[in-house]
Order: structure tokens, then C-alpha cells, then sequence
């Protein structure tokens, strides 16, 4: 059952309530990895035309965050958070059907994802949702800190 009250929609990534879910997202991930096994799209990127930004609602307060980053062949989640108090209430699930449905809609039939072994929520939501192993992708280095993970659409 979806949180009563939750929206996503996409949203420019310029907004002060958004830049701070960004910056715990970053403090998170610069707690648990050395900053060069961070690859993190800035505000800027964020906000280019090959992205969709989304953001997550709880009767109005921003609570979760992702990104679809297009790519020639698949798409890419990327920037996916929820803040910790909205955790536990169905908001990264939500928001990844959300990232799915804007995949479909671009004509992919693929979804790709790199993430870290340390972020064990998200590695688990990942896994339930369908998401398995794969090879690196893109410009990622093939390294430790990197899982890459993968899901047919249909």
C-alpha cells in the first residue's frame, strides 16, 4: 500500500527543500566511500536534457528523490534517496516504479544502476524490485566500491 498523501513528479532539482535531500544524499555517500568512488551527478547535470528529475511528496514535503538518466540504449537510475524519516513508508519503492514508468515511456526496455556494497537498503529494494548483476557500464570503472545492477523492462 502506497503512503497516503505521496506524490512523485518530475520537478527541477533547483529548489532549496530538493538541494538539501541532495546534500544528505552526498554526506551519506561521503561517510560510507572515498570521494573518488563517489559518481554523483552535480545540480547542473541534474538539471540537463538528458535527465528526468523526480521528487517525492508527503502532503507537500519533499521526502524522497530520483533520476532517469538517458542513455542511447537504456536508462540509468541515478540520485535515488529518501530522507530518513520517510523511510520504511513505501517512498524508494514508489519512486524506482516512477523512474521504471519514465524509463518505458523513453522507449527503453532496459534500466541500469551503479551503487555501492555498503548501502544495503537500497541493494535490497534493488534485488526485490527485479534488479540483478551486471557488467560496468558506461564510463564506471570496474572496481570494489561498484555494484552494477540491471533490469529487463517489460
Amino acid at each position: 500500500m502506497t503512503e497516503p498523501g505521496l506524490q512523485i513528479r518530475e520537478e527541477p532539482p533547483r529548489q532549496k527543500d530538493i538541494i538539501k535531500l541532495l546534500s544528505e544524499l552526498d554526506t551519506y555517500l561521503n561517510d560510507l566511500y572515498p570521494p573518488d568512488q563517489n559518481h554523483l551527478l552535480d545540480l547542473t547535470d541534474l538539471e540537463g536534457p538528458d535527465v528526468i528529475f523526480l521528487v517525492a511528496r508527503i502532503d507537500g514535503q519533499a521526502v524522497g528523490i530520483a533520476a532517469l538518466r538517458r542513455h542511447p540504449y537504456f536508462g540509468e537510475v541515478k540520485r535515488m534517496y529518501v530522507s530518513p524519516a520517510a523511510r520504511g513508508r513505501k517512498v524508494g519503492a514508489t519512486l524506482l516504479t516512477a523512474v521504471e514508468t519514465q524509463a518505458r515511456a523513453c522507449g527503453y526496455r532496459l534500466l541500469k544502476l551503479e551503487t555501492g556494497p555498503l548501502q544495503k537498503e537500497a541493494l535490497g529494494l534493488y534485488r526485490r524490485r527485479g534488479f540483478i548483476p551486471c557488467s560496468a557500464f558506461a564510463d564506471y570503472p570496474e572496481e570494489p566500491a561498484n555494484l552494477f545492477m540491471e533490469k529487463r523492462l517489460v
